[in-house]
């Protein structure tokens, strides 16, 4: 017998988990936790409150268990919990500004930061990778959380506009459009590592 691929085994861990089997909610976490968890780092740029928000959207989604359409793919539905969470942090952020967005976090930067830090050429320049790849994640870290969340969805999630499109509630265009906007102003705030300049 062929094992079930990845999207049917989780539909199937869903109905387990409807029909009470609670361990079935193991084996989803199991399954996606990791992946969440970076995402949400990513987001937030702390990973405490990262954390915090894993551990928020598996409890949605045993307590909405009932609710989930088989007919969804369910890693859809999970970040679209999570990015929903995501965007009442930030909400919450803004009615307390004391809080800090800094993160040193390595797990923050994927691709950007690989692309950027292969600029460096010498063993003698890796100060100037991690300068990089610390602007990499101020600059993220800087865009507004509707453009931020789309970008790292395409870009570190591996995600498709029409499935962005669908974790946030918009259109594929709204999608594309947020992605593009994104990535210029990454050009724009990264550029004078992209044309050699230095750092402040």
């Amino acid at each position: 017998m062929t094992a079930a691929n990845p999207d049917e085994q989780d539909a199937q861990d869903m109905a387990r988990l409807a029909n009470g089997s609670d361990a079935a909610l193991d084996d989803l976490m199991a399954r996606h936790s990791s992946k969440l968890f970076h995402y949400l780092i990513r987001s937030l740029q702390n990973e405490d409150e990262a954390a915090d928000l894993a551990q928020e959207t598996f409890v949605r989604v045993y307590q909405n268990r009932a609710k989930f359409d088989s007919r969804r793919k369910f890693t859809t539905w999970l970040y679209s919990i999570a990015s929903n969470l995501v965007r009442d942090r930030y909400r919450w952020r803004a009615r307390h500004p004391q809080v800090s967005l800094d993160a040193a976090n390595e797990d923050t930067g994927g691709q950007f930061v690989d692309s950027i830090a292969g600029l460096a050429h010498t063993p003698s320049e890796g100060l100037q990778q991690e300068e990089c790849a610390e602007a990499v994640r101020c600059a993220i870290g800087a865009l507004p959380e509707e453009l931020r969340v789309p970008l790292i969805l395409a870009e570190y999630e591996d995600r498709s506009h029409a499935e962005i499109a669908e974790v946030l509630g918009c259109s594929v265009k709204a999608v594309e459009t947020r992605v593009y906007r994104a990535r210029k102003q990454l050009r724009q705030a990264l550029a004078p590592l992209l044309h050699g300049g230095s750092f402040p």
